[in-house]
């Protein structure tokens, strides 16, 4: 596109606008030009970190959650265009699932960067400083596991089967399995880490399960024609998310906190061992994918892979 084709098609542009392509024109000339660390806010985001302690180590527990973060909004952002994506085809779902697929590989294969980068020792002063905190709270990777699959799929196994298909999100909400690291199913009660992560965040989760209801992955998967359902490598696309999520990255966070706390509480106060290993959950966002024999082993034997199905 040569200079005058190039501004005639800012003068269309503009004016489809309603807007005056001139004063756009016009303030380029005092514009200034873009730098590296404007556009990615360099300063902004080396100024996140702030430490609650004098222990060097804090720093890396610090960054490596908010790198964390980072990751988790950009699954979103991805997730996000699914259901925007009009008529899907096998290839169009298996792109941006193994988008998802690949930042959570690196999340799996990250926690030797936490877990072999602070001193025990340290950890075990800075945490309680945390208390009661946790990465549990982390509202963007619940986002992640309702966006991924039907709700009845993230209920606590133990009321699984008890979910009416017509409870309403609140019902629902109170069944979920990570519930179980704050909540007495028994009497109801609930210790200070749920009370404020459902201060912060439950309303906001209710819209958020309400808008993903009908376009989480799994519903979307299985609207499918059954042609495109049976694609090979889109089925094992959804396994390789789904064995990546709910078993690599659990076990790999669970190994990482085993290391440092052993058999204790979390900062949070939770039975973490309950609600977070696979084997007691048995958390799976695509279930029709597997078979009984994997289910049955899901998150005992298969933690350093599964089979691919083949054409």
């Amino acid at each position: 596109m040569n200079r005058t084709e190039l501004l005639d098609a800012i003068d269309k542009k503009y004016r489809a606008m309603g807007q005056d392509p001139d004063v756009h024109l016009s303030g380029l000339l005092h514009a200034e030009p873009i730098t590296y660390w404007d556009y990615i806010q360099v300063d902004a985001l080396l100024g996140l970190q702030i430490k609650r302690t004098q222990l060097p180590d804090e720093m890396v527990f610090i960054m490596y959650h908010q790198i964390n973060e980072l990751l988790f909004k950009m699954i979103l952002w991805e997730m996000g265009q699914l259901p925007e994506s009009g008529s899907l085809t096998a290839a169009k779902f298996s792109m941006h699932l193994n988008r998802i697929s690949r930042y959570f590989d690196m999340l799996a294969e990250s926690f030797n960067i936490m877990g072999d980068g602070m001193e025990p020792e340290q950890y075990m002063k800075f945490r309680d400083t945390l208390t009661p905190a946790s990465g549990f709270q982390s509202a963007q990777f619940r986002k992640i596991e309702f966006a991924s699959t039907e709700l009845r799929n993230l209920v606590d196994q133990r009321f699984r089967e008890q979910v009416h298909p017509e409870a309403s999100m609140e019902e629902v909400f109170d069944l979920l399995y990570w519930q179980a690291a704050g909540k007495d199913h028994t009497t109801g009660a609930k210790n200070a880490l749920l009370r404020n992560f459902e201060h912060r965040y439950k309303a906001e989760f209710l819209d958020f399960m309400h808008e993903y209801r009908n376009k989480n992955l799994w519903t979307l998967f299985r609207a499918l024609p059954e042609d495109v359902r049976n694609d090979v490598g889109l089925r094992n696309a959804m396994r390789h998310y789904d064995h990546t999520v709910n078993i690599r990255w659990v076990m790999a966070h669970y190994h990482a906190a085993e290391k440092y706390i052993g058999g204790g509480a979390a900062t949070g106060g939770s039975p973490w061992q309950r609600y977070m290993h696979p084997r007691y959950q048995k958390r799976m966002f695509f279930p029709g994918l597997w078979t009984d024999a994997e289910k049955e082993q899901w998150g005992i034997d298969n933690l350093e892979g599964y089979q691919k199905l083949e054409s």
